[in-house]
């Protein structure tokens, strides 16, 4: 069975954010990830973290003003500088909560502003965040993300983070591969899985369309999970979804795999 990781930015929202860790491991978890901590101070979430016992797996770097709908900034040529500032702020972060695994996001695609300029950027940013990074032993991952959720995003396919990463060639930059986004916009899961996976650094699941459990849906995570098993992957595997109703209530699936795993 795979490694899961509880996404508490979307998972055990019936408490407040720095109560979900407990919660977390309550349930069973033995290891989180969320989209943000800069709303909280670092020595807070690592008291809290190590409390429960917990292995931090992943977070992403500042993405710019995100309720204004900013979605990055790491492939804009204009946020050069504060871009190499939020990699600061985000390693204070991945230090204290010994976290192996960060996300670069790349931004959403300005008006009148040339691709080929923003596919430099972006490789000359990841550059930067790598070898920062790879001072406290922290890796960083970009992520395809859907064209239908994220109108615009520079990166919307695996195909387009497999150039990026070779062209940055860099062992310490990966592809987090989300099989919700992928099934979106290419479909073909295991094929997909198959052929990335020599890339692949982090992954996470959620029922398409509606992003609710993985036991939902149209993708057969069984199966999945299986051929995840069966090619080696040993990574952890995050669970960013949004519950049907409570978090509790919809942890059916992940009993029935550690029940299996068990047996």
């Amino acid at each position: 069975m795979p490694k899961f990781a509880a996404t508490l930015t979307m998972l055990f929202t019936e408490v407040e954010f720095p109560d979900r860790f407990a919660a977390a491991r309550e349930a069973g978890f033995e290891a989180v990830e969320f989209l943000f901590p800069y709303d909280f101070q670092p020595d807070e979430l690592a008291e809290r973290l190590n409390a429960q016992g917990l292995q931090q797996v992943l977070f992403n770097l500042p993405p710019g003003d995100w309720a204004a709908g900013e979605r990055g900034m790491a492939a804009l040529p204009d946020r050069r500088g504060e871009f190499q500032d939020s990699v600061g702020r985000a390693m204070d972060y991945a230090r204290a909560l010994n976290c192996p695994t960060v996300h670069v996001m790349a931004g959403l695609v300005p008006a009148d502003t040339a691709l080929d300029d923003l596919f430099e950027t972006f490789v000359e940013n990841l550059h930067f965040a790598a070898g920062a990074f790879a001072e406290i032993g922290t890796r960083v991952v970009i992520e395809p993300l859907n064209a239908r959720d994220v109108p615009g995003y520079f990166l919307p396919r695996t195909t387009d983070a497999r150039r990026i990463i070779e062209a940055a060639g860099d062992a310490d930059i990966g592809l987090q591969f989300d099989f919700y986004h992928v099934q979106i916009m290419d479909g073909d899961l295991s094929r997909r899985f198959t052929v990335d996976l020599d890339i692949i650094r982090h992954v996470q699941i959620s029922g398409v369309p509606d992003r609710h459990e993985p036991d939902t849906g149209e993708i057969a995570y069984a199966h999945l999970f299986r051929l995840v098993d069966e090619l080696g992957y040993d990574g952890w595997v995050g669970c960013e979804y949004n519950p049907r109703t409570t978090t509790m209530e919809g942890l059916g699936w992940f009993e029935a795999a550690r029940r299996a795993e068990q047996s």
